[in-house]
């Protein structure tokens, strides 16, 4: 049977999407955490410079038209009892520098708002600025006080240093949950293909109902098709096996007619060349009877062995069934046939194959042992087996191609001149295998073959 040609996995095409969906989103959350902590501390630093610059201005006053600032406490102490920042001020009346820092930076755009804020570097390192304006008035007129404070980065950059580590942590938790959450999911999303599998994968020709377990309705078109193939075959195989017993009804009943005539025919011929010719009738006729019912029979086995019934089969009684119905035939070649049963072993398995395969068994003894022999059956059971062991005294079989008797039409170098169809074997191998048994050809030492049937009681 050709395997299906596999594409992909759809439980791996799943989890890879799922994971690929993981990773972006692991990504988004951990530049939105980084974002969001630089924009906070950003903000936070703003509004403390703010404060800081703005607290300075509320202390400024204008005594006989001077300007005397008493810089609060709080005013600078504020900025560096977090993050031990240096910080750097600079005051301006009108653009004209009072006190602080001369060199820090002014503000490049024109100002728009009450205070004004700008990224710059001073004394080597980036700082953060924060102006305030506000206008005094004094005997001289109306004049601007500005006010610029400015803190470095390194703090807020050392917080932003540990905020991305955390975010990183978080992103890399988010993507393991959600790596095991995708896991989980395609697990149960493929779940029902895969108990419709092993809901298909246990049935056989004797069991093709329709599947109606609960589906997702994505599934749905494939079980109803599903199930209206297993309803064709269900009728295919039906009627199969109606022909398989009318063609063994229809075959067999005209060949053994026209026997019965031939042989009446033998009876009243005289002349010698119309006997042998007759006779020659009569064995062709044995044979494609023969072949036909091994053929019919081969079907049969291949039907059932597929979906074998499970009944409790009494081995030692078929057997003794099987010697009792071939006697007649043994005893037209004054054959004897001994039967050796020890104890009772049964097993699980369909009667009907069994019997079939002891009976080619027996049946191919009797053909190829000469007339007057003896045939030893033998039954039985070990600890876990029973065992079927039929010996002749015949010929035996052929050394060279012993192994190659079990196949199709298949027979030895010394069947010449015994009727046959090389079936037999190849019925009996496949019913053993069938029932998780083994068959073993040999010869013994003195002469004739022995066939062992080894089957789990």
């Amino acid at each position: 049977m050709s395997e299906p040609v596999a594409q992909g996995s759809l439980r791996r095409n799943l989890t890879v999407m799922l994971l690929l969906g993981a990773v972006g989103l692991a990504l988004l959350v951990y530049f939105i955490v980084q974002s969001v902590a630089r924009e906070i501390a950003q903000e936070s630093q703003d509004n403390v410079l703010a404060a800081s610059a703005i607290s300075i201005l509320d202390s400024a006053r204008v005594v006989e038209g001077e300007i005397t600032i008493d810089f609060p406490y709080a005013s600078l102490s504020m900025l560096d009892t977090v993050t031990n920042e240096r910080v750097f001020y600079a005051i301006r009346r009108d653009g004209r520098f009072l006190t602080g820092y001369e060199d820090l930076p002014l503000p490049t755009e024109p100002a728009t708002a009450a205070t004004q804020f700008a990224s710059d570097t001073f004394l080597g390192e980036p700082i953060r600025i924060a102006t305030a304006r506000r206008g005094l008035s004094s005997d001289a007129g109306a004049s601007t006080l500005e006010v610029s404070v400015a803190q470095t980065l390194s703090g807020m950059t050392q917080t932003l240093a540990r905020i991305s580590r955390i975010s990183m942590f978080v992103g890399g938790g988010f993507f393991l949950l959600a790596a095991l959450l995708a896991v989980l999911i395609s697990r149960a999303t493929i779940r029902p293909l895969d108990r419709l599998a092993a809901s298909v994968a246990r049935r056989g020709p004797k069991d093709l109902r329709p599947v109606a377990a609960p589906i997702p309705m994505e599934m749905v078109p494939l079980v109803r098709s599903l199930n209206n193939f297993m309803s064709r075959l269900q009728r295919s195989l039906s009627r199969s096996e109606e022909f398989i017993a009318e063609a063994a009804h229809r075959v067999r009943t005209p060949l053994a007619i026209v026997r019965t005539k031939a042989e009446i025919t033998l009876r009243r011929v005289e002349k010698q060349e119309n006997r042998e010719a007759i006779r020659d009738m009569i064995r062709a006729i044995d044979e494609s009877s023969r072949t036909a019912g091994q053929l019919l029979d081969h079907a049969m086995v291949t039907f059932r062995a597929d979906h074998l019934l499970d009944e409790d089969v009494d081995l030692a009684a078929l057997t003794q069934d099987t010697i009792e119905s071939l006697r007649p035939v043994s005893e037209l070649k004054e054959m004897e046939i001994t039967a050796e049963i020890r104890g009772t072993p049964h097993l699980r398995g369909d009667a009907i194959l069994l019997q079939n395969a002891l009976r080619n068994v027996l049946d191919n003894a009797i053909k190829y042992t000469p007339a007057g022999s003896t045939l030893s059956v033998t039954l039985h059971e070990t600890d876990d087996q029973a065992v079927v062991t039929v010996q002749d005294n015949g010929p035996g079989f052929p050394k060279d191609d012993i192994d190659g008797l079990r196949y199709r039409f298949a027979r030895g170098g010394n069947a010449a001149g015994t009727i046959g169809s090389g079936l037999g074997l190849t019925i009996v191998e496949d019913v053993v295998t069938a029932h998780g048994g083994r068959l073993t050809l040999s010869n013994t030492e003195g002469s004739g073959a022995c066939v062992t049937i080894s089957l789990p009681s």
